[in-house]
């Protein structure tokens, strides 16, 4: 791991320490070398904003902690779920390390408020995007993996990122989930209604309703469409499954 040291021990311009000592508070682990936090939250906007070179940002990392948590992930739910074939594992793990998901994951411990970027990815929305958080926590990942080793990666990763992992999995496959469901008793298909959206073009938000017969089954809001869509189908079937539960099915 020392191999990369000399390459990172420079890395300190602009740097709120008392910030990224919150958030090794929050995620358990303290680094060794600091810097390989530092780098992991450095987005390109910031080093190129700052004029800090082409590979002090968080890109290297989020490459490589993006195959930490395939393995890490992998392995997790080979022993976990040991009776499902291969084909419900693959897709229970694209569920979990899809980009949707992983921000989610990152937003629920804040992880996003801790991120430097250029001004216009700041003024932009960059801060609340998926893709950039996303990518921010596969490179804290890397950071953790090189700094402490798999084993600390792996206690990160299912700290934060498999947890929760079937109501997860319920909203990464919601709309196919939601037609399963009412395909039991009718041969309609879910509609998926844009009823507003809000913002500018750069971070709109989009409002979605599940329709199906006329009927309002679930509302959603999100960032793009598909995500509004998924964010309401899976309110449907959790009123569905509420319902059944109160009905004693």
């Amino acid at each position: 791991m020392g191999l990369f040291t000399p390459f990172l021990l420079p890395y300190r311009e602009g740097i709120d320490m008392k910030q990224l000592k919150e958030l090794e508070e929050i995620i358990g682990y303290s680094f060794k070398n600091q810097a390989l936090l530092e780098l992991a939250m450095t987005h390109s906007s910031y080093s190129n904003d700052n004029k800090l070179g082409k590979q002090k940002n968080n890109e290297r990392l989020e490459f490589l902690g993006d195959a930490v948590l395939e393995l890490a992930s992998s392995e997790f739910l080979f022993f976990e779920y040991d009776s499902k074939p291969e084909g419900e594992l693959t897709r229970l793990r694209a569920s979990i390390v899809c980009e949707p998901t992983l921000a989610e994951s990152a937003k629920d411990f804040k992880l996003n408020e801790y991120l430097r970027l250029g001004n216009g990815e700041e003024n932009t929305g960059g801060r609340y995007r998926d893709s950039i958080i996303s990518d921010a926590l596969e490179a804290l990942i890397g950071a953790i993996y090189l700094d402490g080793g798999f084993a600390s990666a792996k206690e990160f990763v299912a700290k934060f990122v498999l947890n929760d992992i079937e109501n997860k999995h319920l909203f990464y496959d919601s709309k196919t989930i939601l037609q399963e469901m009412v395909q039991k008793k009718y041969k309609e298909r879910v509609e998926y209604v844009l009823v507003g959206e809000s913002g500018p073009d750069h971070n709109k938000t989009f409002n979605v309703e599940a329709v199906f017969k006329n009927t309002v089954l679930g509302k959603g809001q999100g960032g793009t469409k598909k995500r509004a869509e998924q964010q309401a189908a899976y309110e449907a079937i959790l009123a569905i499954k509420n319902q059944e539960k109160q009905e004693g099915k």
